[in-house]
């Protein structure tokens, strides 16, 4: 589903990602790790267009994409849920999830019944504003909203941070259900290490803005995993 090569990324003068090269393959989850600071957002954010890339290559579904904005990210079928959810604190969980129509035809503007039955608070609270919202629940709007827009890429940056245990639970629940269904890739950026572990099917190793270690689960051993993202 995704293919990068030597894609590069600078902040100002700063370079902050040197030459990742990784795929995501549909049905699977494919974990990003690193300790803090590495680049794992950044690289997130160079797939969905939210910043540019300085270089390299982003093939998706095998067409190659050139430096493009976020929304056309989108139409291509990226979706993004960022670190902090970023939803919209004064309009309605409804409304929030509405945004989502924006890449999609106008025939298919409708909320599917399937979101409701992955986060059932989200029909509880169609009315409220998103502002009033938990951060669990915050987050399940987020991952609903990213849904709405049929995506082929799933990105997740730190979709536990700050959750209570049983959403998180929950949330790992509906990533392993996603994947089950086996027509999308899914990135996942992610900190607590048994969380990803258990989700997981592919890992990359971030480290200086270089990946240092990638492979399957099968062919990594979990005490080198560990060991790299607790340095």
């Amino acid at each position: 589903m995704l293919k990068v090569e030597n894609l590069t990324l600078h902040y100002g003068g700063s370079q902050i990602l040197n030459g990742i090269s990784m795929e995501a393959l549909q049905g699977q989850v494919t974990c990003l790790v690193g300790t803090n600071g590495v680049g794992k957002t950044s690289l997130l954010k160079a797939i969905s267009g939210t910043h540019p890339r300085s270089g390299g290559m982003l093939e998706l579904d095998g067409e190659q994409v050139g430096r493009v904005p976020p929304q056309a990210m989108a139409r291509r079928g990226v979706g993004y849920v960022p670190q902090g959810r970023m939803i919209f604190p004064l309009l309605t969980v409804k409304e929030n999830l509405e945004t989502g129509f924006a890449v999609l035809p106008k025939s298919e503007h409708r909320i599917p019944d399937e979101i409701y039955e992955l986060f059932p608070v989200l029909k509880d609270m169609t009315n409220r504003r998103g502002g009033d919202l938990s951060g669990g629940q915050q987050q399940q709007l987020a991952i609903g909203r990213a849904m709405i827009m049929r995506p082929k890429l799933l990105l997740l940056d730190e979709p536990t941070e700050g959750i209570q245990p049983n959403i998180i639970q929950q949330i790992g629940r509906v990533i392993d259900y996603l994947r089950s269904k086996g027509d999308m890739a899914i990135i996942l950026v992610e900190q607590y290490f048994d969380f990803a572990y258990g989700l997981a099917d592919r890992f990359y190793v971030l480290k200086r803005g270089a990946v240092s270690m990638q492979g399957t689960k099968s062919e990594l051993s979990e005490a080198d995993l560990r060991a790299a993202v607790s340095v």
